[in-house]
């Protein structure tokens, strides 16, 4: 049995497999998934897990280059920008329009759906390498 990092064996083994320049998406619970991008569906109920602390957990394992956020979460839901910005510190975020973004999650190999039910609580992660 795994003792530290992310448990969630789906998460885990997306991450595990990433390389430089791969995509992994995080959402709230109402993102639309595209039918042939992966999901990983860990929504129990109303705000859990919360899209932050997701996102915590997967920013422990994962080397990150530059997160891509929706422009409007920025006027739209300014608390979970902020704490965004505070979870990505030192990463490179870009800002896209939501549906850009929407169209970017197709690409990405997996999107990790979350209880979250704040607007715009979404993010893709573009994978760094190690070394």
């Amino acid at each position: 049995m795994k003792k530290t990092g992310v448990l969630n064996s789906g998460i885990s083994e997306v991450i595990s497999k990433m390389g430089h320049g791969d995509t992994l998406a995080i959402g709230d619970c109402g993102l639309p998934i595209p039918d042939e991008t992966r999901r990983i569906d860990i929504a129990l109920t109303k705000n859990i897990p919360s899209f932050i602390d997701t996102l915590h957990n997967v920013l422990i394992e994962l080397k990150v280059d530059e997160a891509i956020i929706a422009e409007e979460v920025i006027k739209k839901s300014p608390q979970l920008y902020e704490d965004m910005k505070k979870e990505l510190s030192g990463i490179k975020i870009t800002t896209v329009s939501h549906e850009e973004l929407k169209k970017m999650l197709k690409d990405c190999r997996a999107v990790i759906r979350t209880g979250e039910q704040t607007s715009y609580a979404n993010v893709i992660l573009k994978s760094g390498v190690i070394f």
